[in-house]
């Protein structure tokens, strides 16, 4: 059906039938456009989104990508998702024809980024760009496995950002021992640093612990839900990945502290979560420790890499370590190594050790 104007309102309708995914004739009314191109338009996008055709907008298809990918992920990630998404890539592609969106304008939107900077005017962080490409490689992935796109072109265009993270920075067993006095004061400070280094946890995974995830008979640690901050408001969650759903062995001297420490809890109960803390009161108290004690600052996220690197100094294989800290697979626990430069010094005495045995000099 043509639009219609309402000369009453002196404004236009969209009107027509579609096909729903019953296979039934739906009729389609929508009021309220300034002008007769806008109900149009509006119509040739529903009629377009329905039909999953990739004659689309990229716009309209990421609203067809939400519909389809939302419900199967955590909201936190969908909202980190989002972000990117609106922030960063549909400015750039709104208006393009899915199906129409070739390698070069990948690479073109690719040099935009390189050069675009945040608020301070600083330029975005290698990790930062590759996640950026991430977001959108994942559209045209979800388009070219289930709405038959040919392929996709921001795979042809290549990386964009750096494939590894940022340098990594951690504090040494030495800096962590110099750090970890100045929360004595504060017993739930205290703890929680304590966790966090010894144990390896995520911050999320610390906010949402309670007291039944302890079995002190066992010196163990159950970890099978995190904490999340979304749209301002706390959510207890799953784990960020099914590896990260594990049972920790905890070091004697540290379950013993724990145990006496919520054993100083008057009335707390099994369910409840132990630290009612906020992340950026941890910021803030890492802030302190860091002044008086005068070790480097790190961000808090660091000290999960701390614990990693001091097992890989003590000599613990990668599976090992990843089966301890949730990791998905080997490969991310690898990315560590770099942490650890006395090891090759370490492995070059022992090849050393090898060659003088090989040849018997004494």
């Amino acid at each position: 059906m043509p639009a219609t104007k309402d000369k009453k309102r002196n404004t236009w309708t969209a009107q027509f039938y579609y096909t729903d995914w019953t296979g039934k004739k739906v009729k389609k009314c929508k009021r309220g456009f300034e002008t007769k191109k806008e109900a149009l338009d509006w119509e040739k996008h529903f009629l377009l989104e329905k039909s999953a055709s990739l004659d689309m907008t990229f716009e309209d298809f990421w609203k067809r990508y939400e519909a389809d990918v939302r419900p199967q992920v955590r909201e936190n990630t969908w909202k980190s998702k989002e972000y990117v998404v609106y922030l960063k890539i549909l400015p750039y592609f709104k208006d393009m024809i899915m199906r129409d969106i070739t390698p070069r304008d990948i690479v073109q939107w690719q040099n935009e980024m390189r050069e675009s900077t945040d608020k301070d005017g600083h330029r975005y962080s290698g990790t930062y760009l590759r996640k950026m490409q991430a977001e959108l490689s994942a559209i045209f992935n979800h388009a070219v496995k289930y709405y038959e796109l040919p392929r996709n072109p921001a795979v042809i265009a290549g990386p964009l950002g750096q494939h590894q993270s940022d340098e990594m920075k951690f504090w040494t067993k030495d800096e962590y021992m110099q750090f970890i006095p100045t929360m004595a004061n504060k017993t739930y400070s205290y703890m929680a640093f304590e966790l966090l280094y010894w144990c390896g946890i995520r911050m999320g995974e610390l906010l949402a612990l309670t007291p039944g995830d302890f079995d002190f008979d066992r010196n163990k640690m159950s970890i099978t839900k995190s904490l999340q901050r979304i749209s301002g408001r706390d959510v207890i969650t799953k784990p960020k990945t099914k590896k990260s759903i594990r049972v920790i062995s905890m070091p004697k001297v540290v379950a013993q502290e724990m145990k006496d420490f919520l054993d100083s809890i008057y009335g707390i109960r099994s369910t409840d979560r132990i630290f009612v803390l906020s992340k950026s009161y941890l910021h803030h108290e890492m802030d302190r420790g860091v002044k008086e004690s005068g070790v480097k600052r790190i961000r808090i996220h660091d000290l999960r890499h701390s614990h990693v690197s001091l097992l890989i100094d003590m000599g613990f294989s990668a599976v090992a370590i990843g089966n301890r800290v949730g990791h998905e697979s080997a490969e991310i626990t690898y990315r560590y190594a770099h942490m650890m430069p006395s090891i090759q010094d370490e492995m070059a005495e022992a090849l050393d050790e090898e060659w003088r045995e090989g040849f018997d000099v004494s």
